[in-house]
């Protein structure tokens, strides 16, 4: 039978900071959780915007031009392009939608990059946080 997911129970049991991994799969696109805390990277991915939604805690995502600061259960999408850097002063668990192309860090690589294959390994069974539906 189907089960429904809790994205942030997931995300809580994550033990890397800044290494998604993929919950699920929309057309062309993959929901991923992450747990996070400092900084990323400058960085900026050409062909694909990004969603960020914030799960728990609170993520500031720095812009050229000034930053986007948001709170437990909002959202902002990063346009294609746009060079942003993700910051968080204290741990944060987060909710990303991308499409299936896009690379972690964009156009840079870093101690912190994650390949497509290291974000799709599989979950502890004990990590889904499903209900039965």
């Amino acid at each position: 039978m189907p089960a429904a997911i809790s994205p942030e129970a997931i995300a809580a049991t994550l033990q890397e900071q800044w290494s998604p991994r993929v919950v699920g799969e929309v057309d062309d696109a993959y929901v991923k959780v992450a747990k996070i805390k400092g900084v990323l990277a400058w960085h900026t991915h050409d062909d694909e915007d990004e969603l960020f939604y914030v799960l728990r805690g609170a993520l500031r995502i720095e812009l050229e031009n000034g930053a986007v600061e948001l709170g437990e259960g909002q959202m902002w999408i990063v346009p294609k392009g746009v060079r942003h850097n993700p910051v968080a002063e204290h741990e944060c668990l987060v909710l990303l939608i991308e499409r299936k192309s896009t690379l972690h860090t964009g156009n840079i690589v870093t101690e912190k990059t994650r390949t497509i294959t290291e974000q799709l390994r599989a979950m502890p069974s004990t990590a889904a946080g499903a209900t039965e539906t």
